[in-house]
């Protein structure tokens, strides 16, 4: 397989990590749109938003819960964003399901 993502988590691409446990991987992303800007992916590769499911959706849960240890972890306590892009027309390049967390700043919506 052909995923940026699954070659970050198999160690061929390096990422500075933020989390890691074992569901759940983030790393800074290289082109920070905030402050704190971080990735976070499942371990396990689901191609988008659009495809989860009863089986896979612990990923998910588990993701959420890392949000909170990652806020808290990173002073976060101001406030945060977390958002995914699903498919080309939501914004998605790269096909592993992943969300962008952001803070340290005021975050304007809708976002520019």
């Amino acid at each position: 397989m052909d995923c940026l993502f699954c070659k970050i988590l198999a160690g061929e691409i390096p990422s500075t990590k933020v989390y890691e446990d074992d569901y759940v991987y983030a790393f800074k992303d290289i082109a920070p749109q905030a402050p704190f800007h971080a990735v976070i992916i499942p371990k396990k590769h689901i191609q988008s938003a659009a495809d989860i499911n009863s089986e896979n959706s612990i990923y998910v849960a588990k993701i959420f819960e890392a949000v909170a240890t990652i806020a808290k972890e990173n002073n976060l306590g101001q406030g945060f964003r977390v958002v995914t892009n699903c498919g080309e027309d939501g914004g998605q390049t790269v096909g592993h399901l992943h969300y962008h967390m952001l803070g340290g700043r005021l975050l304007a919506w809708p976002p520019g």
